[in-house]
């Protein structure tokens, strides 16, 4: 973790409201500059003075916590999915035994004699179960009622010892390992969540074969290579660190990293990511980022701190669940009490039916559900190569309603590419035209002339005497003749511009597209367009968003003429080009009055304040500048648009379960809330409503990962 401070494991801080509990513990406490939960992983980094650390530790041991202090080189190590695990078995062997014993009570509740013997051991069978299944909660309730705070144990706490005292001990014992079971079950269904992005940990190798020194290769921990060094993959392998091939070539598996379904061809020169697949040919490849700097390791980084960050409806239930608890609990005092004054029930009556609407209010299924949405919502954006980089994020794109796209690497491929070609000479054959043409080309480094010879698949010609016309093209001879290969205004200084040509050239320039011709010192012989074409995902990408009510524009430096071309390509209405970095910022905010809420998407350098500017950035991925993806709230992986759409609807499937989930959890707690006040449902009810509610809620925010 690069977060600054100490960091410390606490097994049992499961969910947001144990997280809760921590941060009033420590808020009284002068001197602690931040806090940082990572729940995913059971971390809290304490960025605070070393004589503060002492006084925050005894503050979160009060508070029924066991904070152990881990080096940062061991946070990813800590297996928190297998400490989850361990923890598991132990406690369900525990909770089995304390559900034996109160099942045990239970029956010699039922059928024992009414005796004081019997009596007597069937309370402290009862008391034993008790002690074993509620001892954490019991714990942590006193302590939290001995600062005057109300949470989900000192409820339980409160009801389980009421029961009990009012000769209800079967059912006190039968409730609490009821809930305590309830407790574990959530915690590994939880763990399910979290841990489908820790899995990705597990993708990239420990070990990588290394070029040594002496010129042999050695295999050797990935965490120990350096970068520059040279690593070699064979056929079925996981790439272990990020780098650029320098020999071989072959296909890599990129679905891990990126989201892309089909494997992708990879040769010299060609980066390839930590934890992506070899599947067929050998590479060699130089490390271009150590282990813990990998992409695969800043996207499980990245996804860690989004699920540290609450998001807007996770804010509003915690407020919630901090009224409603107290609020119950008043009820439940005035129903005690008011019961025998009002509806003529007995004071064990009253007292019951207070105890049982306790162990109803318990807030478990409002107060999980909303962490464990949210968390798989990042999940499933993770594994399509969508790293959304908090709860907020993934819950606001749901509103947008505009984004804004750059042009050149974003909607185009940000390459020139020959698109077409014409023989205008009627003396000369295409073959020939096309090998002078690659001749004169393949001496440039200018990208339309680069474009031109990669788009032609011919032998080049011996060429002599090959000159550069700075901002015009280039020349040379050719068995004795005299070619340039240039632009418009050339042509037109040399006199060879008639009306036919410039009407042929205007289509082209109309279109935003760039004309290079091949002439001789008499006349034109050939003419080459050269454009940077659109991505084969933009125009289904535009219409996506179209039908999510989402309207795209364009924002470019380019200018209009070739924005408007591009725009009417990928189907967008509206253009702006000759856009400088301030102006697409300025064009952001009028967007932002106009539509209301909106995004902007990019890949540049010029990008990064339109992109901090807008209410969601997405940053390209694969061939985005670290710059723009900072600056970006979501980073696409792969450069495919599509995902864009894909996160809009992953954001309003999301907000959908979230308010089903808050509705069936208080929708529920309502129902009993009325059962037990009049028509006597018991704490058994109670306990198994309270239980089927969080389970069904996780159950709901669990299916995202399959979205």
């Amino acid at each position: 973790m690069s977060n600054t401070g100490t960091t410390y494991y606490i097994a049992t801080m499961d969910c947001a409201a144990e997280e809760s509990d921590i941060r009033r513990a420590l808020e009284q406490i002068e001197g602690i500059r931040g806090l940082n939960f990572q729940l995913s992983t059971r971390l809290l980094v304490i960025d605070a003075p070393d004589d503060v650390l002492p006084q925050a530790l005894t503050a979160i041991s009060n508070a029924g916590f066991n904070p152990k202090e881990v080096s940062s080189e061991d946070n990813h190590e800590l297996p928190g999915g297998q400490q989850a695990g361990h923890r598991f078995s132990r406690g369900i062997v525990r909770l089995i035994l304390a559900l034996a014993f109160a099942v045990v009570a239970e029956s010699l509740s039922f059928f024992a004699p009414e005796t004081q013997v019997w009596q007597i051991s069937g309370m402290m069978i009862a008391l034993i179960g008790i002690g074993l299944a509620g001892f954490d909660t019991y714990t942590k309730g006193f302590l939290a009622l001995r600062q005057a705070k109300l949470n989900i144990n000192a409820l339980m706490s409160v009801a389980v010892t009421g029961a009990f005292l009012i000769g209800q001990w079967a059912e006190a014992a039968m409730v609490m390992a009821l809930y305590a079971l309830a407790e574990l079950i959530e915690a590994r269904a939880v763990d399910r969540a979290r841990n489908a992005i820790k899995g990705l940990l597990n993708l990239a190798p420990e070990t990588a074969e290394v070029l040594q020194a002496q010129g042999n290769w050695s295999v050797i921990p990935a965490k120990d290579v350096v970068i520059g060094q040279i690593v070699r993959l064979s056929p079925g392998q996981r790439v272990a660190l990020d780098g650029v091939v320098t020999a071989g070539s072959s296909t890599i598996n990129q679905a891990s990293v990126t989201g892309e379904s089909i494997p992708v061809d990879k040769t010299v020169g060609d980066q390839v990511y930590a934890g992506t697949i070899n599947e067929s040919g050998s590479l060699e490849f130089e490390v271009t980022a150590i282990a813990s700097e990998s992409t695969l390791s800043r996207i499980i980084h990245a996804v860690e701190q989004a699920q540290s960050s609450r998001a807007p409806t996770q804010r509003f239930v915690d407020k919630f669940a901090a009224i409603y608890t107290p609020t119950v609990f008043i009820i439940a005092l005035i129903v005690a009490l008011g019961g025998p004054l009002v509806f003529d029930w007995t004071w064990l009556e009253s007292v019951y039916k207070a105890l049982v609407l306790l162990v109803i209010a318990c807030p478990c299924a409002l107060v999980i559900s909303t962490p464990v949405t949210v968390v798989s919502g990042l999940a499933a954006a993770a594994r399509r190569g969508i790293l959304i980089k908090g709860g907020t994020y993934l819950e606001e794109a749901r509103k947008l309603k505009a984004v804004a796209f750059d042009k050149t690497g974003t909607i185009t491929q940000g390459k020139p590419k020959l698109v077409t070609w014409e023989l205008l000479s009627p003396t000369m054959t295409k073959e020939v035209a096309a090998g002078i043409a690659v001749s004169l080309a393949g001496r440039s480094d200018h990208p339309v002339s680069k474009a031109i010879a990669n788009g032609l698949s011919v032998t080049s010609t011996e060429i002599n005497d090959f000159a550069a016309i700075p901002g015009r093209g280039v020349a040379g001879v050719v068995a004795g003749i005299d070619y340039v290969l240039g632009n418009h205004r050339l042509m037109a200084e040399r006199g060879l511009s008639g009306l036919e040509l410039e009407d042929r050239l205007g289509v082209y320039e109309r279109e935003g597209r760039t004309v290079t011709l091949l002439a001789t010192n008499d006349s034109v012989l050939a003419l080459f367009v050269v454009a940077d074409t659109i991505k084969p995902s933009s125009q289904s990408a535009m219409l996506s968003l179209k039908q999510l009510g989402v309207s795209p524009v364009m924002l470019t430096g380019d200018n209009q003429a070739t924005a408007q071309s591009i725009g009417r390509e990928a189907g967008i209405d509206d253009v702006r080009g000759g856009m400088l970095p301030q102006e697409k910022l300025d064009a952001i905010q009028e967007m932002q009055a106009q539509y209301g809420l909106a995004g902007m998407a990019g890949d540049g350098i010029n990008d990064a304040p339109a992109l901090a500017q807008a209410d969601i950035g997405f940053a390209m991925g694969a061939a985005g500048t670290d710059i723009a993806m900072e600056a970006a709230d979501v980073v696409i992986m792969n450069d495919d648009l599509h995902q864009i759409a894909s996160s809009v609807k992953l954001s309003r499937k999301t907000h959908r379960v979230l308010w089903q989930n808050i509705s069936f959890a208080l929708g529920i707690k309502a129902v009993f809330l009325f059962l037990a006040i009049f028509y006597g449902a018991t704490m058994w009810m109670a306990v198994f409503a309270d239980m089927g509610a969080s389970l069904l809620v996780v159950a709901n925010g669990l299916r995202l990962l399959r979205h």
